[in-house]
């Protein structure tokens, strides 16, 4: 019974969205003021009835009903209970319904705390925001139900697939889809601004916030796959350049420069039409990663689905919101002309440059994974774009990014001195410098990325502790240290977010470059050396788990004379889905990881053996993490939390320029 309500709520939901795009929209272009506050009771509504069919799912997942075919295909009633509850975003039809609910969250959200966005605006971003939910029920009621019944239903499930009955896995989508779906609602703003024909100063505040919050949750998304993939698939390695990583940067990449863009618009009133456009793409380049996906016209170990005709339809929507987004555009891109006129030195110019840096990386990820499906429609012939490739093309936009970040952030507004913006930091170039030649010194043979890292990284660290240092004034150190403490939330934000950048390249180049790796069969009491430490194979055995087999090894980690760790790396088979995984071994040090993975048995009685030496590791991950943190402090301002601004020119409307 509950199942059929949460199917009735879904498509009651659908209703609402439906009504909830047609209504204010007409209201807004009439002025009916009632029509017009239609959008927030209907936005409020569709969030409470897409909750309960979520919870009925999850209900039904818990419970193991396996007369629902979802569960029946993704569950089994020996699952620990986490896994059982994970399985409902485990899969397409359940993951779609996920989307569904967080899109109308963001749109509830713009209902609830959007009390200070003129009526019109407000009314017109929730009823595109209720046209992208109106899309994508459609998707999921006709193509991808997740509430269809078994006509007969099983004694048991089919398991969930092994690879996603994991930690990492479990919360990696849900801020993933918080990401992706939070663009939405610049998207949703970006259209509602054309249509009203008003961007201004306001707007820009207004936008920041939301594109501020789906940057953040993309980037703890990116950063709980990248950590998963370190430690599940058992390859080593932290990025891939598989399609669907790809699929959730290229969105990251926009989402940042839409961030910078959007503070041009409301600081000085300039880059409207690209920080408009920037919005429609960026939620375009989501809706790609959701047709990457689900579609199955690129091979990924993270795809959802493998259902060409489910593609089509995400094609489709992808076409209406992207291709309907920029034909308004290009009508309304002549009328936004930039108020705030700027030097060729000054901090627009340099967010500008910014800007072309992200978007072009972007750009070239975007063509080397679509390229394999473009080479094979057209020219017929199956190709392969790998780490080569986007190792050669992005490595230097981003090693421009982080050279021009420093200075750029110190950079005054309008008309800027780059002797005045470089001289604070000549001492954390000296700094910077000193660390590479320091690494140069170090290795021997190795590459110049690791020493060139290195430098990059200290120089973006220390350029935002000076950029910060620098508005606390001129006056003693002791009022400087007071003022530090009163410094606007997201100043503070701003300089952790760059510090977490500085910190993920040094622990990118770091493993790139310094890594060891060694791989060979051992036999149990074999001691081996690997970069610096020894490993013993002391014992291998067999046990079960609670829906798994599984093989542990013992293998001790020695220092010279001391042994430091004792690591239990698994090989794993899941007997209901058929299917192996790798569990590696970590011990993790703040300068590096020791990792560590358990083969198959081999023909002489040994055992296949891979370990590693990955220096620097783990700052990738703190590096992000201080990235996110610094974006929930920005957040936490005042200025961001309340649009302020928006009172000032809701009186009067200003017309796009």
């Amino acid at each position: 019974m509950i199942t059929e309500l949460g199917h009735f709520t879904l498509i009651l939901a659908f209703a609402i969205a439906i009504l909830q795009t047609i209504v204010p929209l007409v209201g807004a272009h009439k002025g009916w003021r009632g029509w017009m506050e239609f959008a927030s009771p209907a936005a409020s509504s569709q969030f409470i009835l897409l909750a309960f069919a979520f919870g009925a799912l999850t209900w039904a997942f818990v419970t193991s009903d396996f007369s629902l075919r979802l569960v029946y295909l993704n569950s089994h009633s020996d699952k620990p209970m986490i896994y059982k509850i994970t399985g409902v975003w485990g899969n397409h039809e359940g993951s779609m319904l996920l989307w569904v609910l967080i899109l109308a969250l963001f749109g509830a959200s713009a209902a609830w705390f959007g009390g200070n966005l003129p009526p019109s605006l407000r009314a017109r971003v929730l009823a595109v925001q209720g046209s992208v939910g109106v899309a994508f029920m459609a998707f999921l009621i006709f193509t991808s139900n997740p509430f269809l019944r078994l006509e007969v239903p099983p004694m048991n499930g089919q398991d969930l697939n092994p690879l996603l009955q994991d930690p990492g896995l479990a919360f990696h989508p849900p801020f993933l889809y918080l990401g992706y779906v939070g663009l939405s609602m610049s998207f949703s703003f970006a259209i509602a601004a054309l249509i009203e024909g008003r961007v201004d100063a306001a707007w820009g505040r207004w936008v920041r916030p939301w594109t501020l919050a789906a940057w953040l949750f993309l980037t703890i998304g990116i950063a709980l796959g990248s950590w998963w993939a370190y430690y599940e698939l058992g390859w080593g390695g932290f990025w891939f350049w598989d399609p669907v990583e790809n699929a959730s940067f290229m969105p990251w990449l926009l989402a940042a420069a839409l961030l910078h863009s959007a503070i041009v618009v409301e600081k000085r009133e300039a880059l409207k039409s690209w920080t408009i456009l920037l919005a429609i793409l960026a939620f375009g380049f989501s809706l790609l990663g959701a047709f990457i996906v689900r579609s199955g016209v690129l091979t990924s170990v993270h795809a959802f689905a493998n259902d060409p005709a489910r593609g089509v339809y995400l094609l489709a929507i992808t076409g209406v919101f992207v291709g309907g987004g920029l034909t308004l555009f290009s009508i309304r891109a002549s009328e936004m002309e930039a108020k705030g006129v700027f030097s060729t030195i000054s901090r627009e110019s340099a967010l500008v440059f910014n800007n072309v840096l992200l978007a072009v990386s972007a750009f070239v990820v975007f063509v080397g994974t679509i390229w394999p499906l473009f080479a094979e429609m057209v020219f017929g012939r199956t190709l392969s774009v790998g780490p080569p490739f986007f190792d050669a093309a992005f490595t230097p936009f981003f090693i421009g990014l982080a050279i021009i970040l420093p200075p750029g952030a110190m950079l005054a507004w309008k008309r800027g001195s780059l002797s005045k913006a470089i001289r604070p930091l000549i001492p954390v170039a000296i700094l910077a410098v000193a660390v590479g030649a320091l690494a140069f010194a170090l290795q021997t043979g190795r590459s110049a990325l690791g020493p060139i890292g290195m430098v990059l990284g200290v120089w973006v660290i220390g350029g935002a502790v000076i950029d910060l240092w620098t508005r606390t004034g001129r006056e003693s150190i002791g009022a400087r240290l007071a003022r530090l403490t009163r410094l606007p939330r997201a100043d503070w934000g701003k300089a952790t977010a760059h510090i977490g950048l500085g910190v993920t390249i040094i622990g990118v180049a770091g493993i790139t470059a310094w890594q060891v790796e060694d791989i060979r069969v051992a036999q149990i009491g074999d001691r081996f050396p690997v970069g610096g430490y020894e490993m013993e194979l002391r014992d291998v055995v067999q046990t079960e788990g609670p829906n798994y087999l599984t093989t542990i090894a013992k293998i001790a980690v020695w220092r010279g004379d001391r042994e430091i760790a004792v690591l239990d790396p698994e090989k794993r088979f899941y007997p209901v889905a058929g299917m192996p995984t790798t569990e590696a071994a970590i011990r993790n040090g703040f300068l590096r990881d020791v990792y560590v993975v358990i083969g198959d048995p081999q023909a002489n009685g040994g055992y296949a053996v891979r370990s590693h030496i990955k220096p620097f590791a783990n700052w990738i991950w703190g590096g992000s993490i201080l990235m996110a943190l610094g974006g929930a402090v920005s957040l936490t301002d005042r200025r961001l939390r309340i649009a302020a601004g928006a009172r000032r020119t809701s009186a009067k409307a200003v017309p796009a320029e």
